[in-house]
């Protein structure tokens, strides 16, 4: 076996089994907090800008 054939088949293992890890549920709540933290920042940063503009 090649060098590159272990790797290959070493970075597969390592994904199947963190894939197995992982739930629908799991990967459902990270999207809709990543959703809600890029919400909250955009609010935050145009109302600083507004603040800033004003001083």
């Amino acid at each position: 076996m090649k060098l590159n054939d272990i790797r290959i088949s070493a970075l597969g293992g390592t994904i199947c089994s963190i894939w197995a890890s992982f739930s629908f549920g799991d990967l459902f709540q990270t999207a809709l907090l990543a959703a809600v933290g890029t919400v909250v920042s955009f609010v935050t940063s145009r109302l600083l800008g507004k603040l800033r503009k004003r001083e």
